[in-house]
């Protein structure tokens, strides 16, 4: 007996996975800032260097977990919404299917722990991977798309994808340039 459900708990187990990887490696970036600048060892002082590292990692991750179940809930969204807009499936089997696609972020969570030192070999794991689950994504819908349905679909996710990551780069840019240009000089 097959269940649809028996895959629902994979995208939790990939975000927890990457929220560690990344966790560890801005706790052991922040370890090392806070070395150079000097405050480490006044911290010692006051807390454990375990209780220190625990925190931080603790923080990070979770700050990481919130970032990439934030993306989870948009990409979920944009993938429905192109279903709904391409689709010629009315009923959602589709869904069903492309499910297993976790499994593809589960196996680069656990591949990125592997190298949590270089946060550009984690970083290309992840988009590599969502470039996989993409195509996918593209593999399992094209039986109920038409070709316009399927040029519309990449269109779609690509277009969005590229403004939502511009939108957030712009306002990054002007917020340092508006903190630059506060400071006293």
């Amino acid at each position: 007996m097959k269940n649809t459900y028996v895959t629902g708990y994979l995208p939790l187990i990939a975000i927890i996975l990457y929220s560690m990887a990344f966790g560890i490696y801005v706790e052991s970036e922040i370890i090392r800032l806070l070395k150079k600048f000097g405050l480490y060892s006044g911290m010692l002082e006051f807390f454990s260097g375990n209780g220190i590292r625990l925190t931080l990692f603790f923080l990070a991750s979770l700050l990481f977990f919130m970032f990439f179940s934030a993306v989870k809930l948009i990409a979920d969204t944009m993938i429905q919404l192109s279903m709904l807009f391409f689709s010629k499936d009315r009923h959602g089997f589709v869904l069903n299917e492309i499910r297993f696609g976790s499994v593809f972020y589960v196996l680069s969570g656990m591949l990125s722990l592997l190298f949590v030192d270089y946060i550009v070999v984690v970083a290309a794991l992840f988009l590599i991977t969502t470039l996989i689950y993409f195509i996918y994504f593209v593999y399992k819908t094209y039986s109920t798309l038409t070709p316009a349905g399927l040029i519309g679909i990449v269109f779609f996710h690509v277009s969005f994808w590229f403004a939502f990551i511009l939108t957030i780069v712009y306002v990054c840019i002007k917020l340092y340039n508006s903190f630059l240009k506060s400071l006293p000089i």
